[in-house]
């Protein structure tokens, strides 16, 4: 990318904003990314993700309106099982999120945007005794990372074997996949997508079974993700955190720009 490497918070949002947002790229094969008056959206299958990414920052409140009520006729006429907004604290106007409840969306649990400078992350994997890392390849790699992600979270983990074996098959030169593995065992997962031409990667999915956590599984699993955008030349990376991960992530190196709100409408059956 040709934007000098920033620490600054306000520059670093300010090009988080226009690298990742306004000028977003499909994630992955069979995606696209459309500018829609006021927003960006990224759309696909109707079962997969589609949802906005952007929304312009002078928004005022009857160009607001507007733009949530094409996203809802959108996501009718398409038939998406579901649409997501995904707001951001420093998003305008003020008070979009109650737009966007009284348009029918609902809000899931905030997370915070950390990013950290690629170059300034220790890159050192250090496990803990008995537990080894191994990168997902295969189908076998992505149950296993399922099931972790099960053990982890608590939920169903189908949806994340599908992710994994789709992101392998169609584009695994900007992937990783890992599994910290205890004997036979899964005990923690995370992937990481490497966003061509923005600079820019992103840290998904890491969770760690109960059992397991303070160990310091989840810190390996994020020097291995940046030790890798750091061979392929990657400037960031990017984490949607919870308030579990946010003060690892903190002490790691990595600066809260802002929050972000996912906002989920799903049509009415008929």
């Amino acid at each position: 990318m040709n934007d000098h490497v920033t620490s600054d918070p306000a520059r670093l949002l300010a090009l988080f904003d226009r690298v990742m947002r306004e000028e977003a790229r499909p994630e992955a094969p069979g995606l696209r990314v459309e500018r829609a008056g006021d927003v960006v959206r990224q759309v696909g299958a109707a079962h997969g993700w589609n949802g906005v990414v952007w929304s312009a920052p002078d928004l005022d409140a009857a160009r607001a309106d507007a733009a949530v009520a094409e996203q809802v006729a959108y996501c009718e006429r398409a038939g998406c099982d579901a649409f997501e907004w995904k707001l951001y604290g420093h998003d305008r106007p003020a008070d979009l999120g109650a737009r966007l409840l009284a348009a029918g969306f609902k809000a899931e649990e905030p997370e915070t945007l950390l990013v950290a400078r690629v170059a300034e992350l220790a890159t050192a994997v250090r496990m803990p005794e008995g537990v080894r890392l191994e990168e997902v390849r295969d189908e076998a790699g992505a149950e296993l990372m399922a099931r972790a992600n099960e053990r982890a979270f608590g939920r169903d983990g189908s949806w994340l074997r599908r992710l994994v074996l789709e992101r392998l098959r169609e584009d695994p030169e900007h992937f990783v996949a890992l599994v910290a593995m205890a004997g036979d065992e899964p005990v923690s997962s995370a992937r990481m997508e490497l966003y061509a031409g923005t600079g820019f990667a992103g840290l998904w999915g890491g969770g760690t079974d109960p059992a397991w956590r303070g160990r310091g599984v989840y810190r390996a699993l994020v020097a291995f993700r940046a030790g890798v955008a750091a061979e392929r030349g990657y400037d960031y990376l990017q984490v949607d955190a919870t308030e579990d991960s946010r003060p690892i992530l903190e002490r790691l190196g990595f600066t809260a720009l802002t929050t972000t709100t996912p906002y989920i409408y799903r049509p009415t059956p008929s």
